[in-house]
């Protein structure tokens, strides 16, 4: 408690007793025994009374987080040009009253949740957008009166300030979000909206002595239809990603296959390669083996006639030389004529 405040409820105090005392006196005079010293007590705690009452009335306390301003019926214009600062201050009493206004920062809320909002109810902004979607924005604006123009704030909006703040951020805001579509406002370009509406919002407000600190874009909802719209798009892009999975899916398994039977076909192929290689080999050396036999019979050409002998049957046991050659041989050796005989 500041000491004007302690003065005010000091005066106040001194008046109670004063009034217990006057009626103390009126009591006493009736009942025919006066107050010794009533009329002294009477005048004595109406001077004290009167005189706390005038210095508490010219004394001012101003907190930090505030500025007074000073209406008087002795000034001019009716009221002092300078906001009165923190501190103990002193104006003509009975002459002159302070209207204390807050210089802290404020913080003023839209807001389709009523608990959320200042209002008590849906006080959310309905906006159309660039190409006619109707959106509806949750916002909320921090401002703070310039302690610099305390006075002019007071001359042209008293305690409406706040009105002010509401009037010119839901117009502003409406006017901005129709310069976007609809999936602008919601991703690529909500950066920009943002700061369109804070550059437009921070001239207006200074124009009339508040601040503005900060514009917070709290939340964007569409209308029901435009939701079920978006919520169908959705779905469908999920079906499609979908289905594009399938495919992919599809393809790797159809390149696996193809993979797969290139392998196989790789394989037959080189299977078949070297079955063709080694039938060649084989040729190669049955041909080289038979050349060796031709040269070999070309210069000694009975060595046929022996190979020939020696695959005859065990059973043969004469054979005819050929029609220009009168001979009969018997095979020796075929035959087994017991001795003796």
């Amino acid at each position: 408690m500041n000491i004007a405040s302690m003065l005010k409820a000091v005066s106040g105090i001194i008046w109670f007793i004063l009034i217990a005392i006057i009626a103390l006196v009126v009591i006493q005079a009736a009942r025919k025994t006066p107050m010794k010293k009533g009329k002294t007590l009477i005048i004595t705690f109406l001077v004290i009374a009167v005189v706390l009452t005038t210095v508490s009335s010219g004394l001012v306390f101003i907190n930090p987080e505030e500025r007074g301003v000073v209406i008087s019926a002795v000034a001019p214009d009716g009221y002092r040009k300078q906001a009165l600062q923190p501190g103990l201050s002193w104006i003509i009493p009975f002459a002159e009253t302070v209207k204390v206004y807050p210089i802290s920062r404020q913080t003023y809320t839209m807001s389709i949740a009523p608990t959320e909002g200042n209002t008590g109810y849906d006080d959310s902004i309905a906006a159309r957008t660039l190409d006619g979607q109707e959106i509806y924005v949750d916002a909320s604006v921090i401002f703070s009166i310039d302690p610099t123009k305390v006075v002019n704030v007071h001359i042209l909006w008293q305690d409406r300030y706040v009105d002010l703040i509401r009037a010119q951020s839901r117009g502003i805001i409406r006017d901005a979000v129709s310069q976007y579509r609809v999936e602008e406002v919601v991703s690529t370009k909500r950066f920009d909206l943002v700061q369109r509406i804070t550059d437009e919002m921070r001239k207006k407000v200074e124009e009339n002595g508040l601040i503005l600190d900060d514009f917070v874009l709290r939340n964007i909802a569409f209308s029901p239809e435009y939701a079920a719209s978006v919520e169908q798009k959705q779905i469908a892009e999920q079906q499609a990603q979908q289905a594009k999975f399938v495919i992919e899916q599809k393809k790797n398994e159809a390149e696996q296959a193809r993979e797969v039977a290139k392998g196989l076909a790789d394989a037959a192929v080189t299977k078949a390669q070297g079955e063709a290689d080694a039938r060649i080999i084989q040729a190669e050396a049955e041909a080289k083996a038979l050349q060796l036999i031709a040269d070999v019979i070309k210069q000694n050409p009975a060595i046929l006639t022996y190979q020939y002998i020696t695959k005859l049957s065990p059973n043969v046991e004469v054979m005819l030389v050929p029609s220009e050659s009168p001979f009969l041989f018997t095979i020796p050796g075929l035959t087994n004529t017991p001795t003796g005989q």
